[in-house]
């Protein structure tokens, strides 16, 4: 019997998927349910070690968004037939208390919110700018996307429990990148792309919601002025350029309003 080899282009063809929204082709080649049940795991490891506010305003604030949110999700997967993409996930909503302006979504749909970017945030709407794209990530597949690029990097075209077999230590570094948006400059660009991706299909998710998209470019220039000029120049970033953002979102701004209704 021959054995059968796959080249890294015939792996790239049997795993080519499409993104909702963007419609831009992604290559992911190992389930999602590989990572999902690792970032479920992770998810609850940070809840156990981290403080968890006890305002209850601002966590139902945090929670009724992120709900909203959800439902706009699952009513465009529904209606756009990309059911599949959301297979598995497990929404939860959390609001950490610790001063630094964070939110993060792990696969799955598990979310978790920071005090301190709530006043940038400023209001519902301000959280569901931020709301939409970290949960775009997820929806997008990004971090299962950023695995198989790291993977296939390392030499390690197989699926995340083989590679874990093989070299756990590469492996698992690669899988916290997946989680944190951590890289490497020769993958910058590509985060970059991520990160804009998400923008736009953010802004449809909160436009689908019930918020207005127009207050999106707002809330950028909020965190540009709470940067105070911090932020490193865009070609060291896996973040767009705050000018980048509001001007890509201003773009998009005539699709999302055709999803917005008072």
């Amino acid at each position: 019997m021959k054995k059968l080899i796959y080249s890294i282009p015939l792996i790239f063809l049997l795993a080519c998927s499409t993104v909702p929204i963007t419609g831009r082709k992604q290559v992911a080649f190992f389930p999602t349910s590989e990572l999902m049940a690792s970032s479920f795991s992770s998810y609850e490891q940070v809840l156990d070690e981290s403080k968890l506010s006890k305002d209850r305003e601002k966590v139902a604030m945090v929670r009724e968004v992120g709900n909203n949110i959800k439902n706009a999700v699952e009513k465009y997967m529904k209606e756009n037939n990309h059911e599949e993409l959301l297979k598995g996930f497990e929404w939860e909503f959390n609001l950490i208390e610790e001063d630094i302006i964070n939110a993060w979504c792990m696969p799955g749909g598990k979310v978790a919110f920071y005090t301190g970017i709530l006043p940038i945030c400023d209001d519902k709407t301000g959280i569901a700018v931020v709301m939409g794209h970290e949960v775009a990530h997820a929806v997008a597949g990004h971090g299962e996307e950023r695995m198989s690029q790291g993977l296939i990097q390392q030499g390690l075209g197989a699926g995340l429990a083989i590679a874990l077999k093989e070299q756990p230590a590469k492996t698992q570094n690669l899988a916290l990148a997946a989680y944190t948006g951590a890289s490497t400059l020769g993958v910058l660009k590509y985060s970059r792309l991520h990160e804009s991706e998400a923008d736009h299909m953010g802004l449809i998710f909160m436009a689908m919601a019930g918020y207005n998209p127009e207050e999106a470019p707002k809330f950028w220039q909020r965190m540009s002025k709470a940067s105070q000029g911090s932020a490193p120049p865009e070609f060291l970033s896996t973040h767009p350029s705050h000018s980048t953002r509001i001007s890509d979102l201003k773009k998009w701004m005539p699709e999302a309003k055709q999803y917005y209704k008072r």
